[in-house]
């Protein structure tokens, strides 16, 4: 996958500039844009821009730089609000776990722990949503009022507020129960605790399964729903709202634009984008620990594909085009991710897995892994045999003291070198793959330069058929066929 990742990028790189080529916009730089209306409207100054020498309106860079820091510290804060509803549904699960052991009911002790995790996975994911509409509407009344210059830098600022928080949103989670979950058990008679109530432990996959599968399955449906859903109701409420004045009308057959006046205003691809980006990370990030997330993420674009070709041409209006390069901060995002994945799945294969511990014991003791399980397995202390009356055997590598044993520190040792040479010869690969890609395709290429070969040469005999008449001219620098001449040429 991180291959995949890497090679998808590379070559949306080579569609980006045949794209770019085909619609004039390769040449097309951030300085030749134009102030944003809002910014235009609100800035208290005017003051020449160093590259086109035209006045625009201005905004000082201090107080800028200040409402940069303030927004900073709200996204900071919100992140905060994000870990805090995180314990919430940590301390919901247990107490659930709880309530349903307690019942005194056979089938609901069996099935507590199942229960207490899907449940709260559904809580997780409706706090999920609920948290990323909220943060999307203040982002925006954020971004506002930082007051950047051009549009470009309106929507990067916008477009990184609610990436970083739905990163955190979303996958903190997951990250969750990757990697923290079941690291702070303890061991018997010495079990860790939060709030009074042991921490939750977890299974030898690490990451569970229909956790992670909630969360991604369970969006994409909620999504996919609400495009289908919302634009039939702002739909319904425009014609609605319009009805009144039709009907004041003459009875007449209704003309194109005023057709087209009744469908909902597109505010644009931000939605599209950003659920897009955050389907790239599930798949990359967590591919070890969920492999069916690319096959759902499959049939969720094949689906979505057709709602959004229904949604843009018969729901919403034809937007305003504008002039763009590239897809802006989205490929950092997108390179971000690939990268962020390699490390992740390093950490899932090493940690949560039992692929380096059966590893060592193939290399230290017994190659055909004949008494693996009690090697994982440690005896409990004594003073728990003797208060409990019974001998308890957990997952671990410790000694009857519950200290850690050798064992343990070499498979810690084994476990980074592994993420070290994992990381080192996956990032090696994909440089190759960077470096056999070429950027733009060779077509592409000799298309260019022959264009830019016919520009010079269009140039060159234009100046060529001009010099005559220069020389023929009178030499009074006075001569009004002198100046349309040096006008031409300077042209």
């Amino acid at each position: 996958m991180s291959l995949w990742a890497v090679t998808f990028l590379e070559y949306w790189k080579r569609k980006n500039a045949t794209l770019a080529h085909h619609w004039d916009c390769m040449d097309f730089h951030e300085e030749e844009e134009p102030p944003r209306p809002e910014f235009a409207a609100m800035a208290p100054a005017m003051e020449e821009n160093p590259v086109t020498g035209v006045k625009e309106p201005y905004f000082p860079e201090k107080p800028w730089i200040s409402r940069m820091l303030t927004g900073s510290m709200v996204i900071v804060i919100m992140l905060c609000v994000v870990m805090i509803f995180l314990v919430t549904v940590i301390i919901y699960r247990s107490i659930v776990s709880v309530m349903m052991f307690e019942t005194g009911s056979s089938v609901l002790r069996t099935q507590a722990g199942n229960i207490a995790n899907i449940s709260s996975s559904l809580v997780n994911l409706a706090l999920i949503l609920l948290m990323g509409q909220v943060y999307t509407a203040l982002a925006e009344q954020l971004t506002k009022w930082e007051m950047h210059r051009t549009q470009t830098q309106y929507e990067d600022a916008f477009t990184f507020k609610v990436f970083i928080f739905q990163f955190v949103n979303f996958y903190l989670s997951p990250f969750y129960v990757a990697f923290f979950k079941g690291r702070f058990v303890g061991y018997p008679g010495h079990y860790g605790t939060l709030f009074g109530m042991r921490n939750e432990d977890v299974s030898a996959l690490g990451l569970s399964d229909e956790q992670l599968c909630i969360i991604m399955v369970g969006k994409q449906l909620i999504n996919n729903i609400q495009e289908f859903v919302i634009p039939k109701i702002k739909s319904w409420r425009q014609k609605r709202a319009l009805s009144s004045v039709k009907k004041a009308q003459k009875a007449e057959e209704p003309k194109r634009w005023e057709q087209d006046y009744e469908l909902i205003p597109c505010k644009g691809l931000f939605d599209e984008y950003l659920e897009i980006v955050l389907q790239f990370g599930f798949i990359t990030i967590f591919v070890a620990a969920f492999p069916l997330a690319p096959l759902f993420a499959l049939l969720n674009k094949w689906v979505e594909v057709r709602l959004d070709a229904y949604k843009f041409v018969c729901e919403y209006r034809r937007p305003v085009a504008e002039r763009a390069q590239n897809i802006g901060v989205w490929f950092i995002i997108l390179e971000a991710l690939s990268h962020v994945s390699v490390i992740v799945n390093a950490f899932l294969i090493a940690f949560t897995s039992d692929f380096l511990p059966r590893l060592l014991y193939q290399y230290k003791f017994n190659n055909d892994l004949h008494g693996y399980v009690n090697f994982t397995l440690a005896y409990s202390p004594p003073s728990y045999n003797y208060s409990s009356h019974t001998l308890c055997r957990y997952k671990a590598f410790r000694d009857e003291k519950g200290k850690y044993t050798l064992v343990y520190w070499e498979l810690l040792a084994a476990r980074l070198g592994f993420i070290i040479a994992f990381e080192h010869m996956v990032f090696f690969v994909l440089r190759v793959i960077d470096w056999m890609v070429p950027d733009i395709p060779e077509s592409l290429e000799l298309k260019i330069k022959r264009e830019r070969y016919l520009a010079k040469q269009a140039l060159a005999d234009k100046q060529e058929d001009l010099l005559p008449c220069l020389f023929s001219l009178p030499l009074t620098p006075e001569s009004s066929e002198t100046e349309a001449v040096f006008e031409s040429l300077s042209s």
